[in-house]
């Protein structure tokens, strides 16, 4: 036989063990969703609601991006299903999961949620916790006047898991979901990144309050503040930053057909002019400027921000929280919108587009936590609604203490 024709091993190992139970896989991890009241009448209830959250879940975790992807994928996948859900009047109809979804309680959803990635975590840690927010661009109803979701979500870089998500009320924007979402996580010493939205003196205020740091995206939205610290560091800079206490870190990436470099300056606030309203900023100790140049192959860009900050001067450990900051709009947002269809969804009544929204957080989670398979969250997620055992496995990663993990 031709060298080019010869029978090589596949690269690709088995990533799932055959041996995993697969009652025992999913019954603990739907111990998690068994405290969301169920919101239908008594005599409307032919299904569990138990089996329809789990064939939710795992529809979304094989790609199920509506109502009636995850009714299909209960109808091909029903006798495995069977081995571990009762089922009693087989897969339920796409109506039947949009009525349940739009009535099921997000709060209680997003109770659940949490406590979930808590049992995976137990404590987070000195780590970095980055908040930003979402429009959901699909969710919105012209008719009926309804403005798209938008939430606000906390991701664990070091994890790599969404930690928990809040919707921001259509009267109000992100400055007042941000306090609720802080409120409903353990962020005790951990650094909490935020983009400009969110940099407030109050929010700054309840981050130290609950024992954290903070690194907080200085913009236009301050701008006598902003303009304060941009110039102090252009006079600076173009001095060679002579006589003053400044700690810069340097780093160079290479990928994706691209070079970045990237230098990050710290100067201790005391060593500025008094700046605008300094006082009123909690624990504020350190400005930051990062100075980023990326040369593709037809362009190179250039990029400055500022950022104001509890941490002390250490451009390093500043520069690499700041840079993990961004892993919530690669890893997250992206991710969702790309493999998840997130903006392209038109879910939209009552509670479903809050609550499939977490349900595409949960099965994002899930399919983080798999490592044995290294392709990407679509190629993982493709494997899952092929292969009935890989999805145990994916399962399986998502439970504390788990071997496969």
């Amino acid at each position: 036989m031709p060298i080019g024709f010869e029978n090589k091993k596949s690269k690709t190992k088995a990533s799932f063990a055959p041996s995993i139970d697969s009652k025992d896989i999913t019954t603990k991890f739907q111990e998690y969703f068994t405290q969301i009241k169920d919101p239908r009448v008594e005599r409307t209830r032919y299904h569990l609601l138990t089996d329809i959250i789990t064939i939710a879940i795992l529809a979304v975790i094989a790609g199920a991006s509506g109502w009636e992807d995850i009714e299909e994928y209960g109808i091909n996948k029903q006798e495995w299903l069977k081995t571990f859900l009762q089922l009693p009047f087989g897969i339920p109809s796409p109506d039947t999961f949009r009525r349940v979804f739009e009535r099921i309680n997000p709060k209680e959803f997003e109770q659940c949620f949490r406590e979930w990635v808590q049992s995976l975590i137990e404590k987070l840690g000195v780590e970095v916790v980055a908040i930003d927010g979402k429009t959901h661009r699909g969710s919105y109803d012209r008719e009926s006047q309804l403005k798209a979701l938008h939430t606000v979500s906390a991701w664990s870089s070091e994890h790599r898991l969404v930690l928990g998500q809040t919707k921001v009320s259509d009267k109000s924007n992100e400055i007042t979901a941000i306090p609720a979402l802080l409120e409903m996580l353990d962020i005790s010493g951990c650094i909490i990144t935020i983009d400009a939205m969110g940099t407030q003196k109050s929010i700054a205020q309840k981050i130290i309050a609950a024992g954290s740091d903070y690194i907080l995206s200085l913009k236009d939205n301050h701008p006598t503040l902003h303009q304060q610290v941009k110039n102090w560091f252009e006079i600076a800079q173009s001095l060679g930053f002579k006589d003053v206490d400044v700690n810069v870190s340097q780093r160079v990436e290479k990928g994706h057909h691209r070079v970045e470099n990237r230098q990050v300056y710290t100067v201790p606030v005391s060593k500025l002019p008094a700046l605008h309203e300094q006082d009123l900023w909690t624990s504020l100790t350190t400005v930051v400027m990062v100075v980023r140049s990326i040369q593709h192959w037809n362009q190179t860009t250039h990029e400055v921000q500022f950022y104001i900050t509890s941490l002390a001067c250490d451009a390093h450990k500043i520069g690499s929280a700041i840079r993990q900051h961004w892993g919530i709009e690669n890893s997250v947002h992206w991710t969702l919108d790309v493999t998840f269809n997130e903006d392209e969804c038109r879910i939209r009544s009552l509670h479903s587009p809050q609550n499939f929204a977490l349900l595409r957080r949960i099965a994002l989670n899930a399919l983080e936590r798999e490592t044995s398979f290294h392709r990407s969250i679509r190629q993982k997620s493709r494997r899952a609604a092929m292969n009935d055992q890989y999805m145990v496995s994916v399962l399986a990663t998502a439970l504390p203490n788990s071997t496969l993990s």
